[in-house]
């Protein structure tokens, strides 16, 4: 019998079947020669996918904590599979908070390029506003400090966006990102640095990134709770909005930092944002005006659900009609006739992976902002 040496990665990774309602667990294996994947039924020690290739799936998504597309399955890779996969893909992965302050929230979609370069992924994002409480328990190391009653003035003076990032050494690399802690140096230090790009001085200095990964998991829990509990509250108004949704396609082909620099650029306020990782059942339910209307419904349902997706409220004179205007028609190729400068004709592909979704009726605005920010972040 010939012993093979072929490299291979093994995972631990879960499904949630939603037909019999039950979380599968699975073993994925990825040989990286030829790309190709391999699963077995983990309970009833069975082939579930014989060897086969499949070239959406990548090495670089391979780690613990992330969510992957199998043939359109969601899975979540809860654990290597081997010692072997762990040593070799799973050493240097961190997870970091990034957080950023109320000066530069008006240039995330820039912040979020410079995240992407660095080969960081965006895992979770939320706009909140901090509550004095809030800012003073998050910065409780700094209470005796001269400087702590500004700094908790400035961080609860407007929305902050609070993010986590994954990625090799994410917490070296999102401090490097940011550059000194005071932007005066860092101009003079670092000036493609974040903060010399952005800050004002040593307070007002654009952003925030956890100093250790003791740190990280404190700062992360605080506005990501694992356990039960709710992290702070998001900033939706609820009123005179627009809905927009990125898309899972978007997000993993790096346009996030792209489409919301065009969001802002138009003259749009971005009120409210969130990434959620959409189940089948919220995702019919939230497109659900679309079944039996659209011949895509199906596969738009299974877009959003395909991976993590961000939820942004939109204000501006008249939102939900400038906004889809802006937007552009929902077909990226007619788009890019007759819309050349719309979101859709820039960023999107086809007519499921256009991008965004936007509010298609005006009065459906209050209504669909409410289904991320009221229902599903509830």
């Amino acid at each position: 019998m010939e012993t093979s040496t072929e490299e291979r990665f093994a995972f631990l990774a879960e499904w949630y079947d939603p037909s019999a309602a039950l979380l599968r667990r699975y073993q994925l294996l990825f040989y990286p020669k030829d790309g190709s994947v391999e699963m077995f039924d983990v309970k009833n020690q069975r082939t579930f996918l014989r060897r086969t290739k499949y070239d959406e799936l990548h090495q670089e998504d391979l780690f613990v904590g992330n969510r992957v597309n199998v043939f359109s399955r969601q899975l979540d890779l809860i654990g290597y599979g081997d010692q072997y996969t762990g040593n070799k893909l799973g050493s240097k992965k961190e997870r970091t908070l990034a957080m950023i302050k109320p000066d530069a929230v008006n240039k995330m979609g820039d912040i979020l390029q410079m995240i992407n370069d660095a080969n960081l992924i965006l895992t979770k994002a939320k706009m909140t506003k901090l509550t004095w409480k809030q800012a003073a328990d998050f910065y409780t190391e700094h209470q005796t400090k001269s400087f702590f009653n500004n700094l908790v003035q400035f961080m609860t003076s407007g929305p902050v966006v609070a993010m986590e990032l994954m990625g090799d050494e994410a917490v070296s690399v999102w401090r490097r990102i940011l550059g000194p802690t005071d932007s005066g140096v860092a101009r003079k230090e670092a000036p493609p640095s974040l903060r010399a790009q952005f800050g004002t001085d040593g307070t007002r200095n654009a952003g925030h990134g956890s100093d250790s990964l003791a740190s990280a998991a404190r700062e992360l829990e605080f506005f990501f709770p694992s356990t039960a509990g709710h992290g702070p509250a998001n900033t939706a108004n609820c009123t005179d909005c627009s809905c927009c949704v990125i898309k899972p396609h978007a997000i993993s082909e790096a346009l996030t930092g792209k489409i919301l620099h065009s969001i802002s650029a138009a003259g749009f306020e971005i009120s409210a944002l969130q990434m959620f990782n959409m189940d089948r059942a919220n995702a019919e339910e939230f497109l659900e005006v679309y079944k039996g209307v659209v011949t895509e419904y199906p596969n738009m349902v299974a877009e959003l659900c395909s991976g993590p997706c961000m939820a942004l409220e939109i204000r501006g004179t008249d939102a939900p009609k400038t906004f889809r205007e802006f937007c552009g028609p929902a077909d990226p190729e007619i788009a890019r006739h007759l819309r050349p400068d719309s979101l859709r004709a820039l960023y999107g592909k086809t007519k499921v992976q256009n991008a965004v979704h936007c509010t298609d009726l005006p009065e459906d605005g209050i209504l669909e902002v409410q289904y991320f920010f009221k229902i599903l972040d509830g």
